[in-house]
């Protein structure tokens, strides 16, 4: 688990209850809002995507498990807290 400490000026934190904006994968007709919990914060190892040397499948930075039991992945952009 990443240093705390680190990423304290953060609003999001593990534990967060945050409203995921925009989940790859799901349907565009899917509207309902995905609700969780943040469970992880892979702030330390996430590669920049130009360090890749490609730009599909990126490095995602926050694990959420949402309420219906799914666990997603979302970049900073991707969350707001609910």
């Amino acid at each position: 688990m990443p240093d705390s400490d680190a990423h304290s000026t953060d609003p999001i934190t593990v534990g967060s209850r945050v409203i995921v904006i925009r989940t790859p994968g799901l349907e565009p007709s899917d509207t309902e809002l995905q609700v969780g919990i943040v469970v992880e914060d892979f702030a330390d190892t996430v590669i920049d995507d130009t360090d890749l040397g490609r730009d599909w499948a990126p490095a995602l930075r926050w694990a959420i498990a949402l309420d219906d039991g799914r666990l997603v992945f979302a970049a900073e952009d991707g969350l707001e807290l609910a």
